[in-house]
This record gives structure tokens, C-alpha cells and sequence, in this order.
């Protein structure tokens, strides 16, 4: 099908219809003559880098921002929403990135909140609630834990409660913010389950994701978004990946835009390792042994909550080390902290970038100058000029897309603020680049430069230590792949040990069900 026009119309009912929506926000124009169409029972995706409009039509649907021209109906008949209450409505529900939960209620309160049953005098029935939430999440398959506390969940499985809130409203269109990013392969086929079972229903979906083969794998249509237009509507049967990143990010760019990580064993490399982990044990991990040479990519592969984290965080002084011993560069060494892990040339580049990587209300300057702030003050006054050159150097060399080092971090797109955060460990190089979920939320064209950033790293001498649930992308980076379990490393792959990402997953499987006290007994 051609890549111009819109997919031809079926059987279904047309649920949303979008003509010609315009906005724009000073003299930035973020959509120009943008049309959607989502029928009932429909997966329908959306894609394109970020800042091609994607996130300005969600919150124009949600009646976060008034669109400018255009028109929006809602199964045949015109809507104007003026606030989010009045989306709501109409039947729409959003699930962002970042979600939108009491943390301090249980589960079950979440996905009630606001319409909770009430005995009289307005006291509420909290075993019904409890009983109304267990027959929800059962009918959807989500296990969820109703009674546990949302503040105690892994990121996973409070995105897991925020979708069940969404579903269990009286929802027409869902519009689901890349609602895998942070997901494993066997959570995301719970949730596409749960995405099936209200589909079925009539319910259409707006599917916004980086991750192509995701897809082909739920999506009926997808439209594609680019420089605020439209890139072009496809049934998705129909298409094939070169086609969609073509109109992602261009022609004449959809070639990546480095090669393949080249084999430790092809470079130069220290044989003395950067970062040696030792019988290391505390509250999360148990004996994991672990090293990473200079100049080398090292991945994690496990389930969420298999300790892949925790590594990274008892490297960099976050986690008490309570057993073990860590060594950088021959030296053994105890962290006191992250200060103390700064120090010895350790980075972190953190898994949720708003939370713990960035100060979104501070420039690019301030966050780039944030760790090694002493460098650039003198007698408690800020060198103002050397801290803006860190900053334009680190913007320049990183290709940050913005109007300068003084724009605040909070105004720019995800891709781009993730370049922030590995800005902040550029100068000078680490001695150990610790990554957690590096591409996380970032579009196709981002993510190829942030390989690039990686590259030059290891290039550069800087050991690498990687976690990431997208197995696809530890395969593509990394020279040795550890599989962790329970908190433990239960094998270390070299990258001719293992072919393709669903060999991995299977072998993933295959450590996570022998449970902690077989691991022994499984194949070398």
C-alpha cells in the first residue's frame, strides 16, 4: 500500500475520526493538517521520532492543549475538549509514561479511586472493592497483587495498574503512551492479552511505541507521524519494517547510522578488567561475580526483579555492599556513595531519566555541570563561562537538538534529554559507564545516536555494563551478555554463544524457571 494515503476502510466502525488538526505553540507549528482515524476494536499504532507531533495530538485528544483548527468526532459525532474532564467523557483514557497513581493506596484503591462502592454514610465496602478489583484483573489476566501497596511495585507492574485503571473506567479509545518501555517479554504478552480482551470489546487503541516489531505484532494500521505531518497510514499486514522507518525518520536517513558494535575480541583491549565484582552480596544480590574489561560492552539480561539493577546500584554506591569485594582497575575499592563513585571515574546513567537523572526545571547547563559542580565553582561562586562551555561542548558533540546550553531540560524531547544525562559523564571519560534501559522512550533516530555515544565510549577506553529488557539491543552492543537470576549470575555468553534475541529469551526462561536452587544443574 502506498505510504500517502490512508488504509483502505473496512468493516469497522469508524470510533475517532481527525481532520486537519492544527498547532501551534509560539512560532513552532507541532501539527500541521494532521488526520487520524481509529475504528472500534482496533490496535491502531502511532509512530514517529520524537518531536514529530506524537505527544501534541495525544494531549489534544486527552484536552490537555485546544487544537488550533481542525476537527475531532468521536463515533460520527463532532467533540471539543476543553479540559481533561470533558476527554474523559467522551470515553477516552491515557496512560503516559509517567503514571499517574497514588503511590501511598493498594492496588486495588488505584484502580477504584473515585468510584469506590460506599455502604451508608459514605464509609467504603473494602471487601467489595477488594472482590471487584481480583475479578477485574482476573478477567483481564493481569497478576496483579490487589492489596500490595503501588509505592512497593517494580516500575512494571505499577504501569501494569495504571493500564487495569484505564480499561476499568468506562473507556471507548485507550491511548497507551509506550506502555512496554519498562516491560519483559512475558509482561508484554500479559498486557497485549489485556490490550486483546478489550478489543474485543469494541474498545480502539492508540498504540504509541519505538519499538517496530511490537508492531507487526498488534497493530491492524499505523500512521506515522513526521515534523508535526502526516508520513503516512498503513495497514500494517501490508507493510514491512524498511518501509515504516523510512517514513519515520526519511528516506535518505534510514540507513543506521553506525555499524554493529565491532567484538571485544577484534580491538584492543586491557586484559586487566576495568570493574571486577567478586562474591558480591547484600540484601538483592547473592555471590555474583562479574568484570568488565576496558573497552568493553558487558550486558545484563534478566527479569524484572532479577537483581540487574541492583548491580548497577551497588557498583555506584547506592546499595550497601554487605559481602564481596569490587575492584576498579586491579585496586579494590568500597563504595561510600555515588560521590565516592563519581570520584573513582564510576557514571550512572539511571533507568527513569525525570526521576533520577535530570532536573527537568533546570537548563542543560545546570544538569550537565550537576556532578562535578566543585570543578567549576570557586570560593562558593559559580565560574559561570566554564560551566556554559561544559555545557555547549556537551550539547555540540552529542548532537542535542536545542536552542541552547540554557534551555530547560523539561522542554526538550525524550532523545534528547537522554542525551542530557550521558552529557553529565562526557568530561571527563569514565572509567565505567553504568547503563540502565539506555533507550528507554527514545525514538529510532535517537536511539542509533545513543549507540553512537556508547561506541565512541568504548572507543574511547570506558567500560560499558548494560542493562536492558530489549534483548534485540544487547545482542546488537554488547561483546559478553550475563544472565542474571535471583539475584545471581548464572551464566556469562560471549556474543558467538548466542545467535539471535529469542535464543535468549528462551534461555532466559529456561535459568528463570530451574529456580536459585538448581542453577547448578543446568548446561555451561
Amino acid at each position: 500500500m502506498s505510504g500517502s494515503g490512508t488504509a483502505e476502510p473496512g468493516t469497522s466502525t469508524s470510533l475517532l475520526m481527525v481532520s486537519a488538526i492544527n498547532k501551534r505553540f509560539g512560532g513552532v507549528r507541532a501539527l500541521r493538517d494532521v488526520n487520524l482515524e481509529v475504528r472500534a476494536g482496533e490496535v491502531h499504532a502511532l509512530l514517529g521520532e520524537n518531536g514529530a507531533g506524537k505527544s501534541t495530538l495525544i494531549k489534544i485528544l486527552s484536552g490537555v492543549h485546544a487544537l488550533d483548527s481542525g476537527t475531532i468526532e468521536i463515533a460520527g459525532r463532532p467533540v471539543e475538549f476543553d479540559s481533561p474532564a470533558k476527554s474523559r467523557e467522551a470515553g477516552i483514557a491515557v496512560v503516559y509514561q509517567d503514571l499517574s497513581l497514588v503511590e501511598s493506596l493498594s492496588v486495588a484503591d488505584n484502580l477504584l479511586l473515585g468510584r469506590e462502592p460506599r455502604a451508608r454514610f459514605g464509609f467504603v465496602r473494602q471487601r467489595a472493592l477488594m472482590a471487584r478489583a481480583e475479578a477485574f484483573l482476573n478477567e483481564l489476566g493481569i497478576p496483579l497483587d490487589t492489596r500490595a501497596t503501588v509505592g512497593s511495585l517494580p516500575f512494571a507492574y505499577r504501569q501494569m495498574t495504571e493500564i487495569a485503571k484505564a480499561l476499568m473506567g468506562e473507556v471507548r479509545l485507550l491511548i497507551l503512551d509506550e506502555p512496554t518501555s519498562s516491560l519483559t517479554s512475558d509482561e508484554v504478552r500479559i498486557l497485549f492479552d489485556a490490550i486483546g480482551k478489550a478489543t474485543r470489546r469494541g474498545v480502539g487503541v492508540i498504540y504509541v511505541t519505538h519499538r517496530l516489531n511490537e508492531v507487526f505484532e498488534i497493530s491492524q494500521r499505523v500512521t506515522v507521524l513526521r515534523d508535526g505531518a502526516n508520513a503516512g497510514t498503513f495497514v500494517t499486514a501490508e507493510t514491512d519494517m524498511k518501509r515504516l522507518v523510512n517514513a519515520i525518520v526519511g528516506a535518505d536517513r534510514s540507513t543506521p547510522t553506525g555499524p554493529r558494535t565491532e567484538p571485544a575480541a577484534k580491538r584492543e583491549l586491557d586484559p586487566l578488567p576495568v570493574l571486577s565484582l567478586s562474591d558480591v552480596s547484600n540484601d538483592r544480590l547473592r555471590a555474583v561475580d562479574l568484570s568488565v574489561l576496558k573497552g568493553e560492552i558487558h550486558g545484563l539480561a534478566g527479569l524484572i526483579g532479577s537483581g540487574r539493577t541492583e548491580i548497577l546500584e551497588t557498583v555506584f554506591g547506592l546499595r550497601p555492599l554487605e559481602s564481596g569485594a569490587i575492584e576498579i582497575e586491579g585496586r579494590r575499592w568500597l563504595p561510600g556513595g555515588p560521590a565516592d563513585a563519581i570520584e573513582q571515574g564510576i557514571a550512572l546513567v539511571p533507568e527513569d531519566r525525570h526521576v533520577q537523572g535530570l532536573v527537568l526545571d533546570h537548563s542543560i547547563e545546570r544538569n550537565v555541570t550537576l556532578p562535578r559542580i566543585s570543578h567549576f565553582s570557586r570560593w562558593g561562586w559559580m565560574q559561570q563561562r566554564a560551566a556554559a562551555r561544559r555545557a555547549e561542548t556537551a550539547v555540540a558533540r552529542l548532537s542535542v537538538k536545542a536552542p541552547g546550553a540554557f534551555s530547560l531540560v523539561r522542554t526538550l524531547s525524550g532523545g534528547n534529554q537522554q542525551k542530557v544525562v550521558f552529557g553529565k559523564w562526557n568530561d571527563p571519560r569514565p572509567r565505567v559507564l553504568l547503563l540502565d534501559e539506555p533507550t528507554v522512550g527514545v525514538d529510532v533516530g535517537a536511539r542509533e545516536e545513543i549507540y553512537a555515544v556508547i561506541r565512541n565510549a568504548v572507543r574511547d577506553g570506558s567500560g560499558v555494563l548494560v542493562v536492558s529488557s530489549d534483548l534485540v539491543e544487547l545482542i546488537e552492543l554488547c561483546d559478553r551478555i550475563s544472565v542474571i537470576v535471583n539475584g545471581h549470575v548464572a551464566r556469562t555468553l560471549s556474543r558467538g554463544e548466542i545467535d539471535d534475541a529469542e535464543e535468549l529469551h528462551h534461555l532466559l526462561q529456561i535459568y528463570q524457571a530451574s529456580g536459585p536452587g538448581h542453577l547448578q544443574e543446568l548446561p555451561a
